[in-house]
């Protein structure tokens, strides 16, 4: 663990440029740059937690990071031949719909169009999370999860725009429950936590019992962080191959523009910074995964500003002004 780095991050908390930090493990090459653990405020799913000491084995709720956790397991189970490939229609694989899949409209839709948050339904989360107005909420309170998302009505050809969706990873969950025989937390335990000596999480699920493939997920940051590293490793860990590696870098693949200008892949963002490629797992409240090959380096922070205008502050502070000015 590097003098300079903690410094430097004691004088950016000093001077409360990094509001609501609640961990950071920062990991290049297999090695630990920096583990900070801090004291806060903590909400798990919107519940209270009161003021939490957190440390290396504090589960942390990682939000819609579970989004690009999702989309690796997803890439395990198409490898194993147990789900559709992206190109399959997606409502081919809800049967239980058959009226919407009547609709020609509705019918264009593929399982490419959820991993890339294109589907062109009508989806609403730049609401606070509390709200039912917000539409991962209202899937929530919806009786039927999978038929509120698919019924959305249609603003667009599907493809055309990214538009952020927490609705298009539930069905991600879906189509992986089915094809394992799972589910979601079982399959991902089986398929990723444990080979990658991930001994504890949690999986958050809703009222139905389905586990939130879109939020849902809780991990310590030094966990969180050995995702990142093997996504850099190209989804093998230890000499065994966890991950298809094509199916990492069929991820990885800037597909479309973000609302904010970031490049979107499947479930994973793909931008710049410092001249270095990023790619990076995001959720609500400051939780980060970052990873910056051409660095080896990989970074996960976790924050409690859930719901904040200027939530992305804290992580990216901690990235620039912490970790890449000794790496430059």
């Amino acid at each position: 663990m590097t003098t300079q780095m903690r410094d430097r991050l004691d004088e950016m908390r000093q001077a409360g440029r990094v509001g609501g930090l609640h961990a950071v493990a920062a990991v290049r090459g297999g090695r630990t740059l920096l583990e900070y653990y801090g004291t806060g405020e903590d909400f798990s799913w919107g519940d209270s937690l009161g003021v939490v000491e957190f440390g290396s084995e504090t589960l942390h709720d990682i939000r819609s990071v579970t989004k690009s956790v999702t989309a690796l397991l997803y890439g395990i189970a198409l490898g194993e031949g147990l789900v559709p490939s992206p190109a399959e229609p997606l409502l081919r694989h809800f049967p239980k719909y058959p009226d919407l899949a009547a609709d020609p409209q509705r019918a264009r839709l593929t399982i490419e169009h959820a991993l890339t948050m294109s589907l062109g339904l009508e989806w609403r989360e730049d609401l606070p999370y509390n709200s039912p107005a917000n539409a991962e909420i209202a899937m929530e309170l919806a009786p039927d999860r999978f038929r509120y998302i698919l019924e959305r009505p249609i603003l667009e050809p599907p493809g055309a725009q990214w538009n952020y969706c927490g609705g298009a990873t539930a069905l991600l969950g879906q189509l992986i429950a089915d094809g394992t025989g799972q589910l979601l937390p079982q399959y991902g335990q089986a398929a990723l936590f444990a080979p990658l000596g991930i001994e504890r999480f949690e999986w958050i699920t809703g009222a139905d019992g389905v586990a939130s493939a879109a939020s849902g997920l809780r991990l310590t940051p030094r966990d969180l962080a050995r995702i990142g590293e093997l996504v850099l490793a190209e989804g093998a860990w230890e000499g065994q191959r966890i991950v298809p590696a094509d199916w990492i870098r069929t991820m990885l693949q800037p597909r479309l523009k973000t609302a904010w200008g970031a490049q979107y892949g499947y479930h994973w963002y793909i931008e710049s910074i410092a001249g270095h490629r990023l790619v990076a797992g995001m959720g609500n409240g400051g939780q980060r995964l970052f990873i910056l090959p051409d660095l080896d380096l990989v970074v996960a922070v976790t924050a409690g500003n859930y719901d904040g205008p200027d939530q992305w502050r804290t992580p990216l502070a901690v990235l620039e002004h912490v970790i890449l000015p000794e790496l430059a």
